[in-house]
C-alpha cells in the first residue's frame, strides 16, 4: 500500500506537468488501436443481432488484453525491484489520468477565441467533442469546450482517479478501455447502436458512482474558488438537471458547472448531421463568456487536487 500511494501520488504529479506530448507513446492510443482493430474483423453491416454479439466478443477481448498487459508490467516491475515497480506504477498511473490534457486542448479554443479566430476555434474544438461543429458560431464553440471540461472531469479525471486509487493501475486502465470502446463506438447512430450497445452500457456502470462523487466534489470545490462560483446554485442545478441527459451520468457534472457559473449549457446538437432535441441545463443568469473556458478549467483542477487528498487520505486511513 505504501508504494502504491506513492506512486499514485507521483502519477498525478506528472500528469499536471506533463500532459500527454503528442509525440510520446501512450497506452489508451493502443487501446484504441486495438479496438479499431476488433471492430474491423468482427463488425457485419446490417446484421442487427450478429453485432450485438460481436459487440460484446470486442468488449471481453479488449478488456482481457488491457487486464493481461497492465497486470503482467505491474508484476514484473516489482519483482525486479521495489523501486522499478514504482516507477512503473507511477508512470501508468500518469497515461491514465487527463487532467493537464483536458485543460490544453480545451485552452487552444479559448486562446483562438479571443483572438476572434473562429474557423481555428471550430477546429481546435473538433479535436475534443462528438458533435458536428461546422454549424457552431463562437458562443457554440465556448459552450461546446465548456460542456466538454465538465463532463471530462469526471471521465478523464476524478473516475479514472478513484479506479486507479482502489485497484492499481489495472484497475485504473480498465476503466479507460472501457470509456475509449464507449468514445469510439458507443453511438446511438446507425452504424453503432448494435455493435457498440454493449461498451455504451458498460460505460454507463462504471461510472455511475464516480460520476456522482465527481458532482459532489464539484460543488465542495465552489466554496473555496471565489466570487466566481456559487456553490448553492451549483447544487441547486445539480438537483434539478442532474438527469437532463440521454445519459445517466453525463450531466452529474455539466449540472454543477453551468449552477456554478451561472450559465445555460447543453440544448439541441448535431450528430453525423442528425439534429438532436436536447433539454437546456442550467439557467441563463448570465451569458456564456469565452472566459468561461479557464473558469471550468479552475474547477476541474481545483477539484482533481481534492479528489487526490481525500484518495490518499482514505489509502492511509486502510493500511
Amino acid at each position: 500500500m505504501k508504494y502504491h500511494i506513492i506512486a499514485f501520488v507521483a502519477g498525478f504529479i506528472l500528469d499536471l506537468i506533463l500532459g500527454d506530448p503528442y509525440n510520446w507513446p501512450h497506452p489508451v492510443r493502443f487501446i484504441g488501436n486495438l479496438i479499431s482493430f476488433i471492430e474491423k474483423k468482427l463488425y457485419i453491416e446490417n446484421e442487427k443481432n450478429k453485432n450485438v454479439v460481436r459487440g460484446i466478443f470486442m468488449v471481453i477481448i479488449v478488456l482481457s488484453v488491457t487486464s493481461f498487459t497492465s497486470l503482467a508490467l505491474m508484476v514484473f516491475s516489482y519483482y525486479l525491484h521495489p523501486v522499478a515497480g514504482i516507477v512503473a506504477e507511477s508512470l501508468m498511473t500518469y497515461t491514465i489520468l487527463a487532467t493537464k490534457c483536458l485543460k490544453d486542448e480545451s485552452m487552444k479554443v479559448y486562446k483562438k477565441l479571443a483572438a476572434y479566430d473562429v474557423e481555428s476555434a471550430r477546429y481546435a474544438v473538433s479535436m475534443i467533442v462528438g458533435r458536428d461543429t461546422e454549424v457552431l458560431d463562437d458562443m457554440g464553440i465556448a459552450k461546446a469546450a465548456i460542456e466538454t471540461v465538465a463532463e471530462n472531469t469526471s471521465d478523464g479525471v476524478i473516475a479514472p482517479m478513484i479506479y486507479t486509487a482502489i485497484g492499481g493501475p489495472v484497475l485504473g486502465f480498465l476503466y479507460k478501455a472501457v470509456n475509449t470502446m464507449d468514445s469510439m463506438v458507443g453511438y446511438k447512430n446507425d452504424k453503432y447502436i448494435y455493435f457498440g450497445r454493449c461498451a455504451a452500457k458498460l460505460d454507463d456502470i462504471v461510472n455511475f458512482i464516480p460520476a456522482r462523487i465527481s458532482a459532489l466534489l464539484m460543488i465542495i470545490t465552489c466554496i473555496f474558488l471565489g466570487k466566481d462560483y456559487s456553490a448553492h446554485n451549483a447544487f441547486t442545478i445539480f438537483k434539478r438537471d442532474r438527469y437532463k441527459h440521454a445519459s445517466p451520468n453525463s450531466a452529474q457534472t455539466e449540472s454543477v458547472c453551468a449552477g456554478a457559473l451561472g450559465i445555460r449549457l447543453a440544448g439541441d446538437g448535431v450528430y453525423f448531421g442528425k439534429l438532436y432535441k436536447k433539454p437546456f441545463i442550467g439557467d441563463e443568469n448570465r451569458k456564456v463568456e469565452y472566459y468561461d473556458i479557464v473558469r471550468v478549467n479552475r474547477l476541474m483542477y481545483a477539484t482533481s487536487v481534492i479528489c487526490v487528498m481525500l484518495c490518499v487520505s482514505l489509502m492511509l486511513a486502510f493500511m
